[in-house]
C-alpha cells in the first residue's frame, strides 16, 4: 500500500529531528528529494489518477517537495550556527585590560642584508622581482643555455620532485620570465631562496639565498658589471673592501667570472669560512650568453646585457661576521636576536 503524503511528510520530520551534520542532511536530500527519492517518487502514482485529479495532486507533491527542501535547508543552518558557536565558546579567552607585555623582534641577517641590496639597487634603477621556489626544467636549465644531459647539470645537486618538477637551485631560473615579462631595455633584481643537496659544513647549506641581477640594454659591457657591483658591495660594506675577478665557466654567460672578496672574518688570512684561502666566492656573473637573450625574446643584435648571481647568504657571513653558514637556518633565537634593527 503507497504511502500518503502526510504520513511521508511526518516520517520526514522525524528523520530530520535525528540529524545533526552536513552529511546526515546530504543524506535526507537525496532520500527524500533526489531523483529516485521518496517524495519524487509519489508522482509515479499520477497515472493511475483521474484527468482532471492530476493536476491538483502535482501541485501537492511540490508544495511538499518545497517544504521538505525549505526544512533541510533551515535545520543545516542552525546546526551551523551551533557548531560556530560552539568553536567561539572553546576559544582561549584573554583579558584586554591587562598592560601587554612585547618582546621585541629581530629581523633575519640575511633579510637585512635583501633590503640593504634592494634600496640599493632600487636607487640605480632596477625593478624588485620575485618568483617561484618550484619551478620545470625549461625555467632552471633549458632557457638558460643547460641543454638535457649537459655536464654543467652535474653541478647543481638539483632536488627533483615525482611531478617532473624541481626547486630552484639557483635564482637564474627566473631570467627567462622577468625578459619576457619586461623586454628590453631591462634592469631587475631577483631574490630568493635556493636549493640543493650540499654536504653541510662552514661554508656549505642545502638551502641557501641568492639574489639574481640583470641588466639589459644598448652597448652594455664588461665595464657596466664592475661598476654596479664595485657600488653594491661598498653601500653594503659601508667600506673598502678588497675583490678579485677570475674566469668562471657558466652556460649562461659568456664570458663568465667569479667576483670574490677577501674574507671579512679572518682578515684574508684564512679560516674554515673561506676553506683557509683568505677569499670567498660572493658573486657568479659575466654577459649573458647570446642563446639565453634569444629565449627570453630580446634581439641580440641590438641588445646585450650583463647577469650576476649575489649570495646572500655568504654577504650576510661577511657583513655580520657569522663564521658558521649552519647558524642561519638553525633558528637559535639567541644567535639572531642580536640582529636587532
Amino acid at each position: 500500500m503507497a504511502i500518503s503524503m502526510d504520513e511521508l511528510w511526518k516520517q520526514f520530520c522525524e528523520n530530520l529531528t535525528n540529524a545533526d551534520s552536513s552529511e546526515a542532511f546530504e543524506q535526507l536530500r537525496i532520500r527524500y528529494l533526489g531523483k529516485k527519492g521518496e517524495i519524487t517518487g509519489l508522482l509515479k502514482n499520477m497515472g493511475a489518477l483521474a484527468a482532471d485529479q492530476r493536476r491538483e495532486y502535482g501541485q501537492k507533491v511540490n508544495e511538499l517537495k518545497e517544504r521538505t527542501e525549505k526544512a533541510i535547508t533551515e535545520k543545516a543552518m542552525q546546526a551551523h550556527v551551533k557548531e560556530v558557536e560552539r568553536k567561539i565558546a572553546m576559544t582561549p579567552k584573554f583579558d584586554l585590560t591587562q598592560p601587554l607585555k612585547l618582546e621585541e623582534g629581530s629581523y633575519h641577517p640575511i633579510t637585512l642584508v635583501q633590503r640593504d641590496c634592494e634600496k640599493i639597487f632600487a636607487s640605480m634603477g632596477f625593478t624588485i622581482e620575485d618568483y617561484d621556489e618550484i619551478v620545470d626544467d625549461y625555467h632552471c636549465f633549458e632557457a638558460l643555455n643547460i641543454p638535457k644531459h649537459h655536464p654543467a647539470r652535474d653541478m647543481q645537486d638539483t632536488y627533483y620532485l615525482t611531478n617532473g618538477q624541481l626547486l630552484k637551485t639557483h635564482t637564474s631560473a627566473a631570467q627567462n620570465a622577468i625578459m619576457r615579462k619586461y623586454g628590453a631595455p631591462l634592469r631587475a633584481i631577483f631574490p630568493g631562496r635556493c636549493f640543493r643537496n650540499e654536504s653541510t659544513d662552514a661554508c656549505h647549506e642545502n638551502t641557501f639565498f641568492q639574489m639574481e641581477g640583470i641588466m639589459i640594454d644598448e652597448n652594455i659591457s664588461i665595464s657596466n658589471l664592475i661598476y654596479f657591483m664595485k657600488t653594491m658591495l661598498s653601500e653594503v660594506f659601508q667600506r673598502d673592501i678588497k675583490v678579485r675577478l677570475r674566469p668562471g665557466f657558466f652556460p649562461f654567460v659568456e664570458p663568465g667570472f667569479e667576483l670574490d672578496i677577501s674574507c671579512l672574518i679572518c682578515g684574508g688570512k684564512g679560516c674554515p669560512s673561506c676553506k683557509n684561502s683568505g677569499w670567498l666566492e660572493l658573486c657568479p656573473c659575466g654577459m649573458i650568453h647570446p642563446n639565453v637573450l634569444k629565449a627570453g625574446g630580446i634581439d641580440t643584435e641590438k641588445y646585450t646585457g650583463f647577469a650576476f648571481g649575489l649570495g646572500l647568504t655568504r654577504l650576510a657571513m661577511m657583513k655580520y661576521g657569522i663564521k658558521d653558514i649552519r647558524d642561519l637556518n638553525s633558528g637559535n633565537l639567541k644567535s639572531l636576536s642580536q640582529f636587532v634593527q
